[in-house]
């Protein structure tokens, strides 16, 4: 008798095959799922490392913070009171929880006065950063010119017509200057420019003269290299001190803050914060602003 197969014989050559092809597509799919894993954990090393990241920053702000408060109180104690700290300039180190905070405290009187310095302490303060001569003397004008009340262009200054030739949709206040970061606004002022004057200039002194006993190098060094040497003046300086903070964490997070505060000497209220910003300065500022 002869015996029927069900099914046909099945190729060993077809089976390979089949096998070899299921095999690719497995370690394809091995490949491809070590990949998404690989992307996967990347981001979420990325992600919890910018979480930290933000973390410490916040953490390196809120020192700041508190060292800005600290001086106040400091700087509200009695004259002569053992540890209080007094505002002549030197960096006073506090350590707050794990944070190093460094504060310097400085009369406004002793920096250059945006709405009453004239041109000429303007221009020498830009000649010691550096920066060419027309330049200086354009910047010094300019700042001039933005904070007069009229229209007249000094002599290397820039009024409505400059800044609408240099593609501003606006001319100068003539009008004082309200906040330092106004100066930014002024035609020809460069960041670079800004950020290493911002420590030196103010709108609190409210006088032309300088208190060389809490001037900052920078503006000494101005002074001395201008012609204006009737402006400098010796007194016991201003209700208005200007503070400035850094905050280093241990991972090395740093945080800068700037104040300034008006003490009054009214028991109810002793002080009132009249700028609080942070800066766009390096640990320190020194001559050298290169030119463009």
């Amino acid at each position: 008798m002869t015996s029927t197969r069900l099914f046909p014989p099945c190729s060993t050559s077809s089976f390979d095959k089949e096998s070899g092809v299921a095999l690719v597509m497995v370690l394809w799919m091995l490949a491809l799922l070590t990949v998404i894993a690989g992307n996967v954990a990347f981001s979420v090393r990325t992600e919890t490392r910018a979480v930290s990241n933000v973390s410490a920053l916040a953490k390196a702000e809120a020192a700041a913070d508190a060292g800005i408060h600290k001086a106040i109180y400091e700087v509200l104690r009695p004259i002569g009171a053992l540890g209080r700290w007094d505002a002549d300039g030197t960096i006073i180190p506090w350590a707050f929880g794990d944070a190093n905070i460094y504060v310097t405290i400085r009369d406004e009187s002793g920096k250059i006065d945006l709405n009453y310095a004239p041109a000429n302490l303007l221009a020498a303060l830009f000649r010691v950063l550096e920066i060419p001569e027309q330049e200086a003397l354009s910047l010094a004008d300019a700042i001039v010119d933005w904070r007069d009340t009229d229209n007249l262009r000094s002599l290397h200054g820039a009024e409505v017509d400059e800044y609408l030739a240099a593609g501003r949709p606006f001319g100068p206040a003539n009008l004082p200057f309200q906040a330092i970061d106004e100066l930014r606004l002024v035609l020809g002022m460069r960041p670079e420019i800004f950020r290493a004057i911002e420590r030196v200039v103010t709108i609190h002194s409210r006088q032309g003269n300088i208190n060389t006993a809490s001037a900052p190098p920078l503006v000494l060094l101005a002074m001395k290299t201008s012609a204006a040497p009737s402006l400098a003046q010796v007194n016991q300086g201003s209700r208005y001190l200007g503070i400035e903070v850094e905050a280093v964490l241990e991972d090395n997070t740093r945080f800068a803050r700037m104040a300034v505060v008006r003490i009054s000497g009214n028991t109810l209220e002793p002080f009132s914060i009249l700028a609080y910003r942070t800066p766009r300065f390096d640990a320190a500022t020194t001559p050298g602003v290169e030119p463009n």
